[in-house]
Order: structure tokens, then C-alpha cells, then sequence
């Protein structure tokens, strides 16, 4: 029997099945909280480029991307159908970190292993109310951004840290709010339930990518806060979108200086 966190961690981030991706690690996070795993990495990791996911979504490039305006239920289901995706996509994410990054402390793989299963709840939740407007995951297109610039992080956790939690997820937390709205708006109450948790829970998976990110600065002597809008001029050209969700932010490891530093760039 597989007893090793980050080999365990790679069957589930190749899963290709969504239910097969969700009981496998739904498996291994039972398995971690007691304490019957150990930390051994996988070999030739840093050659692995693909993580597994079904045929459908069909992926495009974001521009080929339809509007999705709740006005109709073929709206509204597309609007679920790329919160679903982004879920599935934190998943895989969060499996590779576990698998992909040696050496860390133990409390690191905890935090990403329980922020995994915690996407594979979102997702549940998203794709069942898809399944009561009549639809799947699949039957939408979707695109590949996430998981591109996880590919192109994936040589350093600091930046991996830096760019996917405390940018990418960190705008969900900005945005989630105004869909939540809009879903009100139609008087889609169940929508916005669901995302009342993913964006309960979001803002712990920022904080603990806070966390490793100062972590990883403190290891290597650097100044975080440098060192993080450095990253964004480089990985992101220095794009920065507003309005903020400032209290979410600051709970989940924004300070007043980058926070304002953020809203500067918004304006420039």
C-alpha cells in the first residue's frame, strides 16, 4: 500500500475523472488527519506538465470566450459552469503544490492538502447547481489560465505562492461578491449560498498562501513586499485589476501598504 503524502498526492492530481479526482483525495485527506502518511516525493516530478482533467470543458484562449450575462438560464448555468472550472482547477493546483514542492515543513503540505479538499466541496456544490439548471460540467468552453501560469510557477514555490493564491485566487475574493449580487438579482438564493462558503473558505486559502509566501521570503532573506510586486511586473506585466475586497484581503494576509501599493497600480 501507497503510504507517501506526495505519491498519493500525484495519483489524485492525475486522476482524470472528476468523481474519481474527488474520492481520491477526499481518501487522502482522511488519511493525513490520521496521521498514516509519510513525506516521500515522487521522481522526475518537475517534468510533469499536464494535470489530469476530463475532455470536456473543450478549452480556448480567453478572448474566444462568450459574454455570460445571468439575464437567461443558458446565462446563468454558464456563469456556475466557470466558477465550477476555476474549482476544479484550485483542486489541481493545491494537489501539486503537495506533490510538486520538497523539502517544506510538514504544516505546509497540511495546509494544501485540506485546502484540496476543501475545492473538491466547492466544486461539488457548483456542479450540483449546474446539475438543477440541467446541465454538466463540460458543457461549456472554458479556458486554460490557471493552470498555465501554474506551469510557468512551477519551478519556485515563493513565486508560485506569490502569483496563484495572492493574485489569481485573491481576485476571486474581489469578484465574488458582485456575482453574488447578480445571482440575488435573479433570485438564484441557492447560487449564492454556495458561494456565501467558497468565498468563506477562499479567504483562508489566500492567507495560508500569505503565509508560506512570507515564509519563503523570511527563508531566503528577502523583503516580501518588494519582492511580490516585482513578481506581478514580471509574471503579469504588471496588471493589476480593481476594486479590491479590502477587508478580505486584510484577512487573508494583505497589509494597508500592499493593499494601497495594489490600488495605485489599479489607477496607473
Amino acid at each position: 500500500m501507497i503510504v507517501n503524502i506526495q505519491q498519493r498526492s500525484l495519483e489524485c492530481l492525475l486522476e482524470k475523472s472528476p468523481d474519481a479526482k474527488m474520492r481520491c483525495v477526499n481518501v487522502l485527506w482522511q488519511d493525513f488527519e490520521q496521521d498514516t502518511l509519510e513525506l516521500r516525493w515522487p521522481k522526475n516530478l518537475q517534468d510533469m506538465t499536464e494535470a489530469g482533467r476530463p475532455e470536456y470543458p473543450r478549452l480556448v484562449p480567453p478572448r474566444e470566450l462568450p459574454r455570460r450575462r445571468l439575464g437567461s438560464s443558458q446565462g446563468q448555468a454558464a456563469m456556475l459552469h466557470a466558477i465550477a472550472h476555476i474549482e476544479f482547477n484550485a483542486i489541481n493546483l493545491a494537489l501539486d503544490a503537495v506533490c510538486r514542492y520538497s523539502g517544506l515543513p510538514r504544516e505546509f503540505y497540511a495546509d494544501w492538502l485540506k485546502v484540496a479538499a476543501e475545492e473538491v466541496y466547492h466544486f461539488g456544490l457548483v456542479r450540483q447547481r449546474l446539475r438543477d439548471l440541467g446541465h454538466e460540467y463540460g458543457d461549456f468552453v472554458a479556458h486554460n489560465g490557471l493552470w498555465e501560469l501554474a506551469r510557468r510557477t512551477a519551478h519556485d514555490p515563493l513565486i508560485r505562492m506569490a502569483m496563484v493564491p495572492r493574485v489569481m485566487e485573491a481576485r476571486g475574493l474581489d469578484v465574488t461578491p458582485d456575482i453574488m449580487r447578480k445571482f440575488a438579482g435573479i433570485g438564484d438564493k441557492e447560487s449564492v449560498d454556495v458561494l456565501k462558503i467558497i468565498l468563506r473558505d477562499e479567504v483562508g486559502h489566500v492567507e495560508a498562501g500569505s503565509r508560506w509566501f512570507h515564509y519563503l521570503c523570511e527563508q531566503r532573506g528577502l523583503d516580501s513586499e518588494s519582492t511580490y510586486f516585482s513578481l506581478i511586473d514580471e509574471y503579469l506585466t504588471g496588471h493589476i485589476s480593481c476594486p479590491l475586497h479590502k477587508e478580505a484581503r486584510k484577512a487573508a494576509g494583505f497589509s494597508v501598504s500592499e493593499l494601497e501599493h495594489l490600488e495605485a497600480m489599479c489607477a496607473n
